[in-house]
């Protein structure tokens, strides 16, 4: 399903992160393919409260957590820098659907980075 949203359609995922030799491009990918899986799952289901978000926000989350190994493998990890741009990610989805009073912490609470 595409994306209609187009403040979503418009944003450059990770773009702090693609900017750096540090975080190899082909497992950026797979965490902006994240995000974008996530802001179709919003457009699909249309949670209805915060709680509903947060379970969305929160299985995307686990799946950085899976990705952590790949970063590693790649010479990589998710540190200060991609903390805070992926946590920024996830508050701008929030944002961009409608959702300003989440609360960033919350959106990721799962996060083991």
């Amino acid at each position: 399903m595409p994306i209609s949203n187009e403040q979503v359609t418009a944003h450059p995922f990770l773009s702090a992160l693609y900017r750096s030799a540090y975080y190899p491009d082909h497992v950026v990918d797979r965490g902006r393919a994240v995000l974008l899986a996530l802001c179709e799952r919003i457009e699909a289901e249309r949670p209805a409260g915060l709680a509903a978000l947060y379970a969305l926000t929160h299985a995307a989350t686990e799946e950085f957590n899976d990705l952590q190994d790949a970063f590693v493998e790649a010479g990589s990890e998710i540190e200060t820098v991609a903390r805070d741009e992926i946590g920024g990610e996830f508050w701008f989805v929030a944002r961009a659907y409608g959702f300003a009073d989440a609360d960033v912490e919350e959106l990721i609470a799962p996060r083991d980075w």
